[in-house]
Order: structure tokens, then sequence, then C-alpha cells
């Protein structure tokens, strides 16, 4: 009988990579939507079952997995951080679980469900455990090296992000001649680019000492937790830089993913942007 594997699915694509990764190996997947993030494209990747679950219906998630036979589990997918803190209508035992935190951030209420989910018999597993090859490697990936002045941005940007980043504030940073332009928060990464991105435009026609183009920073966390909110790239990310303005991409290697990596070094490339990965073995706290 092939081993089951749960899947807590939130939205964009990497949901849909990882169940059929796991298909791939010969797991019997059983997701658990998220109503309000999953795409409904999961209903046709073959799993086992799919049942839709709203924000906030923990007790429903685990009486799921339970009555499915599922011990372990991986959780893939963004769910919005202001969703979390404000569009969620807990149950009874995500009630006790939000009531028992002493700090309201995403790495506190997650770590919690976890918990919780492990006393009733259900581990989370890391969520790049099947997808290890997509994990951004070490180097120069694109045709195009970062100049100089972007070589400045991501040496300032990367311990201004590893900085934030320890307070679970956000993972990405927008810096021009290094300065910092916008720091990610709940809004979430796309969104950082772009308010970057129109704050330089605003720029346009005044006197200013910022150069426009600008170079974005995703990092882990200093002790990142791969078992959710991992960073992660994708070819969106690619359309909202060139939107930007944003001519650099630089990552931590081996701890970030890139979701159609061929196709984002391709789109990269084709815009004169660099994407450049560098392994992070001790970060500065």
């Amino acid at each position: 009988m092939a081993s089951r594997l749960g899947l807590i699915a939130g939205n964009g694509k990497f949901p849909l990579l990882v169940l059929d990764a796991a298909r791939a190996r010969g797991y019997e997947v059983v997701v658990a939507a998220i109503r309000e993030e999953a795409d409904a494209s999961i209903e046709k990747h073959g799993a086992a079952a799919v049942h839709w679950l709203s924000l906030g219906e923990l007790g429903k998630l685990i009486e799921t997995f339970k009555a499915e036979r599922v011990s372990e589990a991986i959780m893939a997918g963004q769910v919005k951080h202001k969703q979390i803190f404000s569009s969620i209508r807990p149950d009874r035992k995500l009630a006790k679980v939000l009531l028992s935190l002493t700090m309201r951030n995403t790495d506190s209420l997650l770590n919690a469900v976890a918990k919780v989910m492990a006393e009733e018999g259900i581990q989370l597993q890391n969520s790049t455990a099947l997808l290890e090859p997509m994990l951004a490697p070490a180097g120069v990936l694109t045709r195009r090296a970062p100049s100089d002045a972007e070589q400045t941005n991501i040496t300032y940007g990367r311990a201004v992000a590893h900085h934030v980043a320890r307070f679970d504030i956000g993972q990405t940073v927008v810096i021009a001649e290094a300065a910092c332009i916008a720091l990610e928060a709940m809004e979430g990464t796309d969104e950082a680019i772009l308010r970057a991105g129109a704050l330089m435009q605003s720029l346009h026609g005044e006197a200013s000492t910022l150069s426009r183009a600008l170079t974005v920073v995703k990092v882990a966390k200093p002790n990142q937790d791969m078992r959710f909110d991992v960073p992660v790239v994708g070819v969106h990310t690619m359309e909202t830089m060139q939107r930007a303005g944003a001519t650099c991409l630089a990552l931590d290697a081996e701890r970030c993913l890139m979701l159609e990596r061929e196709k984002m070094v391709e789109m990269a490339d084709a815009a004169g942007i660099t994407i450049v990965a560098e392994k992070v073995l001790h970060p500065q706290h």
C-alpha cells in the first residue's frame, strides 16, 4: 500500500509542484486546500482526495487528516500574512492557539500550529524535501553578472535583509545606490517591489542622487524553519521586477526556491536582469 502524505495548499504553483513530485515518488496525496488561497486547478493533479477548508479551521484540518490516515504532511504555498491576522475566523482549536501566543507573527503562529498537529499524531515535514533540485544554486544564474553598483547594493541589502528577517518582518528588501527603498512587511514581496518602483518613478524630473535601477534582495531567515514560509521566487517575480524597473535579484543559495527556473532565467536574460545566489553559512545577527 502506498504511503500517504498530507498537503496543506496555499496559493501559487508551489503546492502543485509538491503534489506532482510526491506522486512521482509514489505517495498518495491528500490535499487540504485553503479555500481563500489555493488554486482550483489542484483538483486536476491526481490527488487521492482534495478537501477544501477555510483559514482558521484547524480542528477540521486535523480531523480530515486523521480520517484519511495521514500522519505526515507538508505545508506549501503562500498564505498572505494580512489574511492570517485579519480575515481569519478561528475555530475553537485555533482560537486556543492564538490566545497562547506571546507574539503575533507568522513564525509564532505556525510553530504553535505545528506543535498542536504533532500532538495529534501529524508531523509537518520540510516543504522543500521533495523539491531540492528547485533550490537556487550558488553563483550567477544569468548571462549578465551584477555590475559594481549592483554588487554594492547586494552587499548592503543582504546585511539589512538578514537583520530584518530575524524579527519575522519580511525577507525582501529593495535597494538603490546602497539606500534602502522598501522593506517587505505583511503586504508581501511583489507589493514591496512595486512600492519601491513607484517611489523611484515619483522622483522622475526631480533632483535626485538615486538611480532608479533597483536591486531586489530576498533571503532566508537566520534560523529558517524549512517546514513553512520558505522564500520563493518565480516567473511572477520577474514580471514584477520589470514593472518596477529592477535590474538585479539576489537570493540565498540552497535556501530559496526558484519555481520554473529555466523560464525565470530566460525572462531575466531577455530583460537584462541579473540573478545571483550566494551561499550564506552564518548570517550576521
